[in-house]
Parts: C-alpha cells; sequence; structure tokens
C-alpha cells in the first residue's frame, strides 16, 4: 500500500509581525511523508518564527496552517529550555517532556548511534553526542513528522556529515516527513530533496539542483554559493532549465545554458 501523499503539515499565506514589524509575508508551506524539506535563509528570514507556526506553538498574523489529524511531532529545537550545566542525566533529559521506559530510550539512542549515553550526564556530552541525544528525544515520540531547527549547531564538520547521513536514514526507515531549518548551506543543500528559501517571504523553492542556481538564492548567498557547496547529481539524457523544464540541444545552443538537476521534477519560484 503505497503512504498517504496528504501532507502532514501546510500552511498558506503566513503572515507574522512583532509589533509594526513584519517577519513573515503571505508565507506557503508544505511537507510530505517520506520527504526532507530544508528551510534556508540566513539569520533573521523568519525560519524559526515560521516552524514554531507551523507547530502551532506561535499564531500567525495571517493565513492558515492545516496539519494532519492526529499527527505526531518529533521537534529539536535550536536551544534547549534548560541549562545543561545542571548535573541532569541523559536519561532524565529524555524524559523531561514525556515518559518512556528505559527500554524504549535505548532503543531511540541505538537508533541514532549513541547507546551508551543513557547514564551519562549531559554536560559532558559533545556537540554531536547531544544533538544525538535530543533527536533520540523527538524519535521516542514515534514522529510523523521530524522538525529540525538548526540540528548542526556546535557540530563540528564531519558531525555534520554523519548527522545528515543519519537523518536520511531514519526518513527510510520510519517513512516520516524531514524538516530542517537552517542558515548553514553545508550539505544542507545536498541532503534534501526539496529547499525553500526563506528571507521574509518565499524566494524560491524547488530541488536543489534549480535552487542552488536561482537568482534569489545566488543575491542572498552569494555567487559562491552554487558551486562551494555540494548537490546530489546524478546523469541523465536531458538538462533543466531554471525553471525546471526539460531544456532540449536546441534551447542550450540558443541560449548557452546548462543545469544539473537531482531530479526530473520541476522546482516553484516567488517573488525575489
Amino acid at each position: 500500500m503505497s503512504p498517504d501523499p496528504t501532507p502532514l503539515v501546510a500552511a498558506t499565506g503566513i503572515c507574522k509581525s512583532f509589533g509594526r514589524r513584519e517577519v513573515l509575508h503571505e508565507v506557503a508551506i508544505e511537507v510530505r511523508p517520506g520527504e526532507i524539506v530544508a528551510l534556508i535563509g540566513p539569520n533573521g528570514s523568519g525560519k524559526s518564527t515560521l516552524a514554531r507556526i507551523l507547530l502551532g506553538i506561535l499564531a500567525p498574523t495571517a493565513g492558515r496552517v492545516v496539519r494532519r489529524p492526529g499527527l505526531r511531532v518529533g521537534y529539536v529545537p535550536q536551544r534547549l529550555p534548560i541549562d545543561i550545566v545542571l548535573p541532569l542525566p541523559v536519561s532524565r533529559l529524555l524524559t523531561l517532556t514525556a515518559s518512556a521506559t528505559r527500554e524504549a530510550m535505548i532503543h531511540a539512542l541505538e537508533e541514532v548511534g549513541a547507546p551508551d549515553l543513557l547514564d551519562e550526564s549531559a554536560s559532558s556530552l559533545s556537540g554531536g553526542e547531544l544533538q544525538r541525544v535530543l533527536l533520540a528525544r523527538a524519535l521516542l515520540r514515534d514522529p510523523d513528522l521530524l522538525v529540525l531547527d538548526e540540528p548542526t549547531a556546535n557540530v563540528d564538520f564531519n558531525g555534520q556529515i554523519e548527522l545528515f547521513e543519519l537523518i536520511g536514514r531514519i526518513r527510510g526507515r520510519r517513512g516520516c516527513g524531514v524538516l530542517t531549518i537552517s542558515h548553514d548551506l553545508h550539505l544542507v543543500m545536498a541532503a534534501t530533496d526539496r529547499v525553500i528559501c526563506l528571507n521574509g517571504h518565499v524566494c524560491c523553492e524547488g530541488v536543489p539542483g534549480t535552487v542552488s542556481k536561482h537568482p534569489a538564492y545566488l543575491q542572498i548567498f552569494g555567487p559562491h554559493a552554487a558551486t562551494s557547496f555540494a548537490v546530489y547529481t546524478h546523469d541523465h539524457d536531458h538538462e533543466h532549465g531554471l525553471d525546471g523544464g526539460v531544456v532540449t540541444a536546441h534551447d542550450r545552443s540558443r541560449h548557452g545554458h546548462t543545469h544539473d538537476h537531482p531530479h526530473d521534477r520541476g522546482g516553484k519560484t516567488a517573488r525575489p
């Protein structure tokens, strides 16, 4: 039986203001089962605000959010609401928001590759270990949707690679949707199915290869961004333009542009 194609969460026309300052303007986003969506943008672009609106933590000033009935969400926040310098064992950190058996906690830690951390002090963990523990805590909810806000914060580059590979394996095993929020481009573009570039509004949206060449993306991140970060590509007998459409040999000879594309799907664009 094929998975239910209904979006796990879908938002349209989202606006959010704090006083006179508008942080989000007419934003639309959806995450479907089994896909990894990366929400990227510079600091202050409204990424975390949008995530909190999608989760129901914040109410939008305007717009509508629809969540699948009974949706279970696992959330890894950008910042912990507690001070891990306190003598807090990992087992307690895992159960701060919900109860779980020791067996369930061990299983979750095994899934994230940290089976020996259950009785360690949270204050002794490295940045990468802490992120794995927080991910295990999210998995204890058996989520349909994983929301990861800056998951590679305080993690070294090798740890970032391992973390994104881990997220991909979790998606593969569980079939859950994943929304990753980040301002860092390291691997984000390569480790996702669809990218949404946000800067108060949706600047561009599509598969990574399309977005990485879009003028709005290049304006925000600079012309080096398209070449200095990995993007999945594969060989096929055609190429794509910025709109995601197939470019024929005749088109290439006329316009002199080519485009690597990781999937045979088009991307959407919005106002730059």
